[in-house]
């Protein structure tokens, strides 16, 4: 995993999501596809990290009123590209949604199941990811993708590039859980970081893990009920994404290195 982090004060979860292994031979490129939350409490120091990443293009998951009530933070020379989405792509971020209403662990984890069951089909989220597909289908650069926390939206968005791509499933699912080691969950629960939080004041901790963190129950849920609607991944990607063979290709070209 420290390979994979980079290390920074404000910013949770940001990693690189190449360099696995795909199948016929060859590895998704390393230093190119980046994935993290938000950025609204970077320092200055996070800045002239994420700066020297060297990005093109950024592409922000969020809705309206989760990039107005968090905006990011930019170097004074950020210069890539940011893609957002004009009405709501989620509602709300997937773990606040499940937050509604005080819930228990057992709760929670069920409206996280819910909601992962109807992430690949969400109106107001398919044009983002479209917009995703398109950003890494072009050879601008380094790419960062990024919702509140970095794992729901992003999560799933990044799965689906794995895996069209040829990462082997057991990688796409290793390297969606790193996200509870690199959004540093634990740390954050046992310095009460959530009490500060509204909606999720006085939820147990057993309870925050099931919203902030991930589970494999959930990318598993949100893959069935792909492939309950569609024959392949790649007849989703088509259907729903407007996907081509053409595009996929090019992304095949530009992401794996021989």
């Amino acid at each position: 995993m420290q390979n994979r982090v980079l290390p920074l004060e404000g910013v949770n979860n940001f990693r690189d999501y190449g360099g696995y292994a795909v199948a016929g031979g060859g590895r998704l490129r390393s230093g190119v596809l980046w994935r993290s939350a938000q950025h609204a409490l970077a320092s200055d120091a996070d800045l002239e990290a994420i700066h020297g990443l060297g990005l093109a293009t950024v592409v922000d998951l969020r809705g309206p009123s989760e990039r107005d009530g968090n905006p990011c933070r930019r170097h004074p020379d950020f210069a890539a590209q940011v893609f957002v989405y004009p009405q709501e792509t989620a509602g709300l971020a997937l773990h606040t949604e499940a937050a509604d209403g005080k819930p228990s662990r057992q709760d929670a984890e069920a409206a996280m199941l819910r909601l992962y069951d109807g992430i690949a089909f969400r109106p107001n989220l398919i044009p983002m990811l479209r917009c995703y597909f398109g950003v890494v289908a072009r050879d601008e650069g380094p790419s960062l993708v990024h919702c509140v926390a970095g794992k729901d939206r992003t999560g799933f968005a990044v799965a689906v590039l794995q895996r069209l791509l040829g990462v082997h499933p057991d990688d796409v699912m290793a390297d969606y859980m790193l996200t509870n080691e690199a959004s540093r969950l634990e740390q954050r629960i046992a310095a009460r970081a959530f009490e500060d939080m509204p909606r999720y004041a006085g939820l147990d901790e057993a309870t925050i893990r099931a919203l902030w963190g991930v589970a494999p129950e959930y990318l598993d849920a949100a893959f069935a009920a792909v492939a309950a609607q569609h024959p392949s991944l790649e007849a989703y990607a088509a259907d729903v994404l407007h996907l081509d063979d053409k595009t996929l290709g090019r992304i095949r070209e530009r992401l794996i290195d021989a």
